[in-house]
């Protein structure tokens, strides 16, 4: 699933929405998670606190009746794509840190750490892992060489 121009802007929406009701203020408010939850049928992306009152609520249309096997995967890789895309303002919220953005399930079971607002962690998506690896594996053999 290629995200349109339309859903990219949704997305990102959404994440301003978010990030509007922590504005940064002289107190930080006491928050571990920012909850996601997307709906495969109704397009729906949800943000819930740690007490799972509702932050935000929007319909990204191109989701609606998204019937792919790997819908979540593909989901959870373009969120958090997008909300590095707005570290900025998302490693800038009136939170405590480290606070992070998990997307979970329907039944609320966590499916990914999407982004980690914290001065001293990152998180590295599947595929910087793999290239990370690759990399390891060539400094390693290229040290054995010699």
């Amino acid at each position: 699933m290629k995200a349109n121009e339309q859903t990219i802007q949704q997305v990102d929406r959404a994440i301003r929405k978010v990030a509007e009701k922590f504005p940064l203020t002289g107190e930080a408010t006491l928050l571990t998670d920012i909850h996601l939850r997307v709906n495969q049928e109704t397009g729906e992306l949800l943000a819930f606190d740690d007490e799972d009152k509702e932050i935000n609520r929007c319909v990204v249309e191109q989701w609606i009746d998204n019937k792919d096997d790997d819908f979540f995967d593909e989901v959870a890789a373009f969120i958090r794509k997008r909300l590095h895309a707005n570290a900025k303002l998302v490693d800038n919220l009136g939170i405590l840190k480290p606070y992070a953005f998990v997307l979970e399930d329907e039944e609320k079971e966590p499916i990914a750490e999407l982004y980690v607002a914290d001065d001293d962690t990152v998180i590295l998506s599947p595929i910087e892992v793999d290239d990370l690896e690759k990399d390891l594996d060539d400094f390693l053999k290229d040290l054995l060489k010699d």
